[in-house]
């Protein structure tokens, strides 16, 4: 990952803001939802993307109560 040189510090909080740059880059505007996780030593940012519930995929998406589900999950499921 490549270092930007920018560092900021976390409020009382627990708030980090994010240098505009980085925001316009990554497409990202005010109250757009941010996925947050851990891979391995890090913590990751990065633009929300709904995705299906069974296999991740984030194409042909379908809403199911609270879930994401792809069409193909979808027909392999109705075969079963």
């Amino acid at each position: 990952m490549k270092s930007t040189g920018i560092v900021r510090k976390v409020d009382s909080l627990g708030r980090v803001v994010l240098p505009i740059e980085l925001r316009r880059t990554m497409g990202m505007d005010v109250k757009d939802p941010v996925e947050i996780f851990v891979q391995g030593d890090r913590i990751v940012l990065r633009k929300y993307q709904p995705a299906c519930i069974f296999c991740g995929s984030e194409k042909d998406l379908v809403e199911h109560g609270d879930y994401m589900v792809c069409r193909s999950c979808i027909e392999a499921l109705a075969q079963k």
